[in-house]
């Protein structure tokens, strides 16, 4: 594990976003709120929440952070038949947040996938990427 005892706290805060693609029928489901699992939506924006806040226990040498804020996207594309998953994480430390944002954004689409399994097993999960951070030592970053 990297030594930040040094750094300085300051705000930071990371973007990242991932996408699911399914048939239209699934998508529909999905929005229909018609999953026999539930509200597939509200399940995996919790989950994204939750992964953001366990990712020091997930990815070794991750520092434990105490994350201020953390926030799910779900925007449904029809045109796609995906939704893209979006998450911002905010902290006041001495390491940045993208892992966690990362993590988030992972967690939400696999929820997304293990809802709607049962009746779409050819879902594809992709695109997950860091979009944007701010604060630390390295600066701003944001995905052109």
């Amino acid at each position: 594990m990297v030594d930040v005892s040094e750094k300085a706290v300051t705000s930071r805060s990371a973007t990242a976003k991932g996408r699911v693609t399914m048939k239209a029928a699934t998508l529909k489901l999905i929005l229909d709120d018609g999953l026999k699992k539930g509200n597939a939506l509200e399940v995996a924006r919790l989950a994204g929440i939750m992964a953001a806040k366990k990712t020091s226990d997930l990815i070794p040498l991750c520092h434990p952070l105490a994350i201020s804020k953390v926030e799910i996207g779900l925007r449904p594309d029809r045109k796609t038949n995906s939704i893209e998953v979006e998450a911002t994480v905010k902290v006041a430390g001495q390491t940045g947040v993208e892992m966690e944002a990362l993590t988030a954004v992972s967690v939400t689409c696999l929820t997304l996938y293990d809802m709607a399994k049962a009746v779409d097993k050819a879902m594809k999960i992709g695109e997950i990427r860091l979009t944007e951070k701010s604060g630390g030592k390295s600066g701003d970053y944001k995905a052109k």
